[in-house]
């Protein structure tokens, strides 16, 4: 860790305990409605299709999502897939842990039959024998000018996986503009800060109570991210205004109901994650 990261390290020391600090009242603020609500495809469209799959993202880009969210883990051989978990057993007939098999290895996997057992409702016979994808296949898939939200998944796990990320962003020509990168570990968003300052950064937050948020968590945030991630099950209004005024993004996770959107919009949140973007959308035009 060279000196600038020790540097912001040091800041975010009480950020990363701080979460049960009382945050000050910032009772008169002005409440800001935002017009345009960044709609999220949550893993794609993953209430209907198995996540993580060109299916679910293909889906999601129908049902209006903005942005494909995607999460990475890397391969025996350094290469990044799009999966959540470190583990292959919930979402793929292999089990196992993803840095122990080689990417072809991976190919050979079946991604998408555990949707169709666990969803019947959602269920598809094509979703059988779905491929786990790489970035680069998902980069070829939906090129440099679709709207992508990254995660760095446990990248202690993965040394190199920023790094990685960037040279695919580069080689694809990926549109830094509209890329989003998105970590619960600063450190890894320090790397990337570090790696290429242009990308812009989004810090992910997991709240187990009442969300609280001081004034020196967000200075220290506002130091290398442009917005905040917190899981939306412990938020309130005045949190949510206290983070927007304070000039910094906040992008809940995850949505799954319209009444949930629809109250999380009149707070003033500016975008938020759903695997069901079509609901969303429909919040968003009123319908």
């Amino acid at each position: 860790m060279d000196r600038l990261q020790r540097k912001w390290m040091s800041a975010l020391g009480a950020l990363v305990i701080g979460f049960g600090i009382v945050a000050g009242g910032e009772t008169g603020m002005a409440k800001e409605k935002h017009k345009e609500i960044l709609n999220v495809s949550h893993r794609g469209a993953s209430g209907y299709a198995p996540e993580h799959t060109i299916t679910s993202y293909k889906m999601g880009e129908k049902m209006h999502g903005d942005y494909i969210e995607i999460d990475l883990q890397m391969t025996k051989d350094g290469k990044l897939i799009a999966m959540h978990d470190e583990r292959l057993d919930r979402t793929t007939n292999g089990t196992g842990l993803v840095k122990d098999y080689t990417l072809e290895q991976l190919k050979q996997l079946d991604a998408g039959s555990w949707f169709n057992e666990q969803y019947p409702q959602y269920a598809n016979p094509e979703y059988a024998g779905l491929q786990i994808p790489t970035l680069e296949d998902v980069f070829q898939k939906f090129g440099k000018n679709k709207k992508y939200y990254i995660e760095t998944k446990s990248p202690e796990v993965y040394p190199g996986m920023e790094k990685e990320l960037l040279r695919l962003v580069n080689e694809y020509d990926i549109n830094k503009e509209t890329l989003l990168v998105q970590s619960f570990s600063p450190a890894s968003l320090l790397t990337m800060k570090e790696l290429d300052p242009s990308i812009k950064l989004v810090q992910l937050l997991s709240y187990k109570t009442n969300a609280v948020i001081t004034d020196e968590e967000i200075a220290a945030i506002k130091e290398y991210a442009m917005g905040v991630g917190p899981n939306y099950t412990y938020l309130n209004e005045e949190y949510i205004q206290k983070v927007v005024n304070n000039g910094l993004e906040i992008h809940p996770f995850t949505v799954n109901d319209k009444e949930t959107m629809e109250k999380l919009i009149d707070w003033g949140v500016t975008g938020m994650f759903t695997n069901f973007p079509d609901l969303l959308h429909e919040v968003t035009k009123g319908k």
